[in-house]
């Protein structure tokens, strides 16, 4: 019985493998092949967020599959199939947006946090190497020494709360 269970719940969960569809194009030559399977491995598929159109079995996907093999058939560029996805769906198509003034911070942003990043560590190393090679610019000048030991006295002297 117990064995019975098993396949059965096996059986039910390859039952959503088994619907995924399979597009089937009939290419002229193997360049076309080759165009077509780079465009719909660098478009993201609007639904699925961060999938791209070739691995994804959304049903806006596979248009956008069968819409790239009409304009290829029709004998369109690679940049005239990219312009009028991104026309229609916006730079989200792309895996790499392009570099203008709305994505001037997601191009150039983690390289600016990492420049400064590197920049405050090498000021506070700096920082540190001159405690350590002249302590007595650390130590407390005369006048500090002696406006401690008084605010400490001060301190010590007022009765404690309990």
């Amino acid at each position: 019985m117990k064995r019975l269970l098993i396949a059965c719940l096996l059986g039910l969960s390859l039952a959503g493998v088994a619907r995924a569809a399979i597009d089937t194009y009939e290419f002229r030559d193997e360049t076309e092949r080759e165009r077509f399977r780079t465009l719909t491995e660098e478009l993201r598929c609007p639904k699925c967020q961060n999938q791209n159109i070739a691995d994804s079995n959304a049903p806006i996907a596979t248009d956008l599959r069968r819409e790239i093999y009409r304009m290829l058939e029709e004998g369109k560029s690679n940049g005239d199939i990219v312009d009028y996805l991104v026309m229609r769906y916006g730079d989200f198509v792309r895996y790499k947006p392009p570099v203008d003034a709305r994505t001037y911070l997601l191009w150039f942003g983690p390289g600016a946090l990492l420049l400064g990043g590197l920049v405050l560590l090498g000021v506070l190393v700096i920082r540190r190497r001159r405690v350590e090679n002249s302590p007595e610019q650390a130590a407390l000048s005369r006048l500090e020494a002696e406006q401690l030991n008084t605010l400490l006295q001060k301190n010590s002297q007022e009765p404690k709360d309990q």
